[in-house]
């Protein structure tokens, strides 16, 4: 469980096929206090610690979770957001987040509003039903963003200078593929209204 409060910024160093699997060497400032069997969240996708060398980690993507992210995009030398699991034992800041990605989705523009940004992203609503709606919670790579226009198939956010500076999100461009992770409330809630 997360909350899509970017850590830091890890360094992918090597990446390794290994059969339809792929693995992930990443670089981190917090890396000497991580454990085996540690969920971190790479760009908001949960991905279990499997291994350590000097100042790196390793994860495992399978095939599932290559085809719905965009972390088959990632080469060597990108940098992902980074999130370790949630604590109990304080405040939650930005929403519950499963690291469970839903699916993909395409940056359509990106706006200077004279020190802050506007992103907006286009996804396919309708093979996949899933919605936002304005003021609600959307995970764009991993950070918890709260949806300023929403539209079918379209929605926007506000970036505040800190989040662009210290997240990955300074790299997006026209036509990059990003991971969304849609509110697991509205997501329970279009369920039960389906049946």
């Amino acid at each position: 469980m997360f909350t899509g409060i970017v850590e830091g910024l890890g360094k992918v160093v090597s990446i390794e096929k290994e059969q339809s699997n792929v693995n992930y060497w990443i670089e981190a400032d917090f890396t000497n206090e991580l454990k085996i069997d540690q969920s971190v969240a790479h760009n908001g996708v949960c991905l279990t610690v499997v291994d350590f060398k000097d100042n790196q980690y390793k994860v495992t993507a399978i095939q599932e979770t290559l085809d719905k992210t965009n972390l088959g995009d990632i080469i060597t030398g990108d940098e992902v957001n980074l999130e370790r699991c949630m604590q109990f034992n304080g405040r939650i800041d930005g929403h519950i987040v499963q690291g469970h990605v839903d699916q993909t989705g395409v940056v359509k523009s990106i706006e200077n509003k004279d020190g802050s940004y506007v992103i907006t992203i286009n996804y396919d609503e309708q093979s996949t039903g899933n919605v936002t709606v304005a003021k609600g919670s959307i995970c764009l790579n991993g950070v918890s963003l709260t949806v300023v226009h929403s539209t079918i198939g379209e929605f926007s956010v506000a970036i505040i200078p800190y989040t662009w500076e210290f997240t990955n999100l300074h790299s997006f461009h026209e036509g990059k593929k990003v991971n969304l992770e849609f509110d697991i409330l509205g997501k329970y809630i279009k369920r039960l209204m389906i049946k």
